[in-house]
């Protein structure tokens, strides 16, 4: 019986550089990374070290400048734009620390975004969304709008959001960011509980307090992975 878990995710050799003028800065300085199925990842580094920049090519928001990238079995760099976008909607679900939520729409349509996206039929877009509501425990407020609720509420809204198309990975980027401490907690004590439902999280934090919720830790800087708990050494 093999007990190996599935590789997730695949980065090898991934760079990224930016020009300014004459000028190329690299950010990203040959990343090597594999996150397996069911981890809880915290990627963690200074600002300017590279992280969000990092978090944007393993979402798929932004592409490498070199290097290759396999996602759920899909080459990443052969991939049209088109193709991005549906293994993006497929594969990842967003937190953010500003939860990105509409305005307009209350609770319960905001958690229906993705799965209109993905062509599905309203009355099972509706069952979902709901189903989702009440799994962050917010199902008495599923029609309340955004203005209506507080930040801790917000993100549950946006935590369903993210988990309603049964995404293979969370990717939570300072998902605490804009809470207070008691609430931080909450939201940290709900992404483990989903981690230990199997869910598989990548998450950007500067807070080691909230890093500490994870299984694994990687540290980024000046564009390398200098730590990876993985391999319980310091990379030199």
């Amino acid at each position: 019986m093999n007990d190996k878990p599935k590789e997730l995710m695949s980065l090898e050799k991934i760079t990224k550089s930016y020009r300014s003028g004459e000028e190329e800065l690299q950010v990203l300085k040959g990343i090597d990374l594999t996150v397996y199925e069911g981890e809880f990842v915290a990627i963690m580094g200074p600002s300017g070290s590279g992280k969000s920049t990092l978090m944007n090519i393993i979402g798929l928001l932004d592409r490498p400048t070199m290097g290759s990238y396999h996602l759920a079995d899909n080459a990443i760099e052969e991939l049209s734009e088109i193709d991005l976008a549906q293994v993006r909607n497929e594969e990842i679900g967003f937190v953010f620390q500003q939860f990105f939520l509409l305005s307009k729409l209350n609770a319960l349509e905001n958690v229906e975004l993705p799965l209109i996206y993905a062509g599905v039929g309203a009355r099972e877009r509706r069952e979902l969304a709901e189903q989702f509501l009440e799994k962050v425990e917010l199902g008495e407020r599923m029609y309340h709008m955004p203005s209506e609720m507080s930040g801790g509420q917000k993100q549950r809204v946006a935590i369903a959001r993210a988990l309603v198309n049964d995404p293979s990975i969370i990717l939570a980027d300072e998902p605490t960011g804009a809470l207070d401490t008691k609430t931080s907690n909450q939201i940290m004590e709900l992404l483990t509980q989903l981690n230990q439902e199997g869910k598989t999280i990548i998450m950007v934090t500067h807070e080691p307090e909230i890093a500490d919720y994870a299984t694994r830790k990687i540290v980024i800087r000046d564009g390398e992975i200098t730590m990876d708990t993985t391999d319980s050494v310091r990379i030199d």
